[in-house]
């Protein structure tokens, strides 16, 4: 009888390793992960403040969605004590890691006026904003197109006041070539630099100061993009038919071109790596597009039935498996997805609807798919 409570205890024991391993796991993914916040804030750490009331000031505002987390992720990392009273930039997206980093590194300037440099997908924009006294939300004074028309004169205004802060946000997707010509147009940086490699710069928002070199903006997301794929090739599910963080990479660029919402991408991930399993090409336009634009700009027009024959290294039409680069700079999500994807037999998918934001129909079976394309053809035929 103590033999089988042993056993059962011992058991018991191993379970519990185990959760224990993946709620942490888990948790290490949320703490690192994306933050919900929509729009920059300026978060104020008054003197004699802990950390308790500082996360719940963060949750309070929509910068993260638990306040528990925050403080448990600062305590592990032994940070909690290193708070620092000012006022921080806490800017869109950021994880509860960065915010962390943010709060307990110093060096805090006032959130006054921002200039936000966004490169997108599409098109670049210039955004000044200024932070409203009340709110400690920013509130847009000017939005413009670099490369079209006049300055307005509110950006020669706080280009002229020496404590306007300056930011370069890049948007998941974009390929290294945009992010030069745009870095170009940044007349706050100097010097000049080369396109680096495609899919080596991380896609997020990242702080300037004027008389910094685009080579060592350039520098700082590559450093960046290098952590965030190490740390998930590290976590990556056991049996995937990827050999290489490179390979990771390629993979996590198509899914980022073919993800309609970010609810999807460890579904359209499932499809990618089943199939490679089976050997089957990919068979994705993304990479038919990058094939003929080395990323140098948006195609803007459908594709033809020639180009999706025509052979080129990243046709994926054609060639039998990943093409030899990435085709764009995939984000955080991206790369996790294509290293854990969903456990599904998805083979196929094609778009629910015209509008790419809806996301797609997922398919076992080349009949199912077809049924499924079937309904797209007709919402196409009936498009005004």
């Amino acid at each position: 009888m103590w033999r089988h409570i042993a056993s059962n205890a011992l058991t018991f024991m191993v379970v519990a390793v185990f959760l224990f391993g993946g709620v942490l796991i888990w948790a290490q993914s949320q703490y690192h992960a994306q933050g919900p916040l929509a729009q920059a804030i300026c978060l104020e750490v008054p003197r004699g403040t802990n950390m308790k009331r500082v996360s719940q000031n963060l949750a309070d505002q929509g910068a993260i969605k638990s306040a528990t987390m925050f403080r448990l992720g600062a305590d592990y990392t032994d940070r909690t004590q290193s708070l620092k009273a000012g006022s921080y930039l806490v800017p869109e997206g950021a994880s509860m890691s960065e915010i962390v980093d943010i709060v307990t590194k110093g060096g805090a300037s006032t959130c006054g006026t921002e200039v936000v440099y966004r490169v997108g997908i599409t098109r670049a924009t210039v955004q000044v904003r200024e932070i409203d006294p009340v709110t400690g939300r920013y509130e847009e004074k000017a939005s413009f197109d670099p490369g079209e028309g006049e300055v307005p004169d509110v950006y020669t205004q706080v280009r002229e006041k020496g404590d306007t802060r300056y930011r370069v946000a890049l948007a998941e997707g974009v390929t290294s070539w945009q992010v030069v010509q745009e870095l170009g147009q940044i007349d706050v940086l100097d010097g000049t630099v080369e396109v680096p490699p495609e899919g080596s710069l991380a896609p997020d928002s990242y702080e300037i100061s004027p008389g910094d070199t685009r080579a060592s903006v350039i520098e700082r997301m590559q450093a960046a993009q290098e952590v965030i794929l190490a740390q998930a090739w590290q976590e990556r599910a056991e049996g995937l038919p990827i050999d290489t963080p490179e390979e990771a990479l390629i993979l996590a660029s198509i899914i980022e071109k073919e993800t309609g919402g970010p609810d999807e991408r460890f579904d359209v991930a499932s499809v990618f790596v089943n199939r490679l399993e089976r050997g089957m090409r990919l068979q994705t336009d993304p990479t038919v597009i990058y094939g003929i634009t080395q990323g140098e700009a948006p195609l803007g027009r459908g594709l033809r039935q020639s180009e999706l024959r025509r052979e080129t290294p990243w046709n994926t039409y054609v060639i039998p498996a990943l093409p030899p680069t990435p085709i764009a700079n995939p984000g955080r999500a991206s790369i996790e997805a294509a290293l854990n994807p969903a456990n599904t037999d998805y083979i196929y998918f094609v778009a629910k609807t015209l509008d790419p934001r809806d996301g797609h129909n997922f398919a076992e079976t080349l009949e199912a798919h077809n049924a499924n394309v079937a309904a797209y053809r007709k919402l196409e035929a009936e498009r005004p």
